[in-house]
Order: C-alpha cells, then structure tokens, then sequence
C-alpha cells in the first residue's frame, strides 16, 4: 500500500468510527507517532479538506481525554470493588 493510500485510509476510518489516533494505529498496525504525522503534516499535502475535518476531531479528542481517563479509571476501580465483594 502506498504511504498516500494508507494516509487518506486512515483519515477517513479516524472520521467514519470517531476513533483516537492510538486505535487508528492500532487499526493500521503502525505507530501513534506515525499516525499523527500522518494526520497532522502529510495529509495537509494531499486532502486539505480532509486534514480540516481530521484536525476538527483531533482536536475535539484532545479536550475530551482527560475525561476519557477517568472514566477508564472509574471502571477499573468498578471491576475491582466487585471482584472482592
């Protein structure tokens, strides 16, 4: 697959599952840094449009994530409390 194909496959998969870049990486077996370069420089290049919408979700992911946290550690604390009772 050429780094172009892989970059708008990635785009639109992080667009169509609201997806994080550590899932989109994850997806596509590459690194986190390799995808947000990819989403952040190398799609610029190629899509603007696209870039406009990823960076709009990219964004809006990382005011979420301290959020996203937490709630992974709510659970955790969640499954740990009823396996000991």
């Amino acid at each position: 697959m050429r780094i172009e194909e892989r970059i708008i496959k990635e785009a639109k998969i992080i667009l169509r599952n609201y997806w994080t870049v550590r899932e989109v990486a994850d997806h596509f077996k590459v690194s986190k840094s390799t995808v947000h370069k990819d989403l952040t420089s190398r799609l610029e290049k190629i899509d603007y449009q696209l870039y406009l919408d990823v960076r709009h979700l990219m964004e809006y992911n990382k005011k979420v994530r301290h959020i996203r946290g937490g709630e992974s550690t709510r659970k955790i604390y969640i499954l740990k409390k009823s396996t000991i009772n």
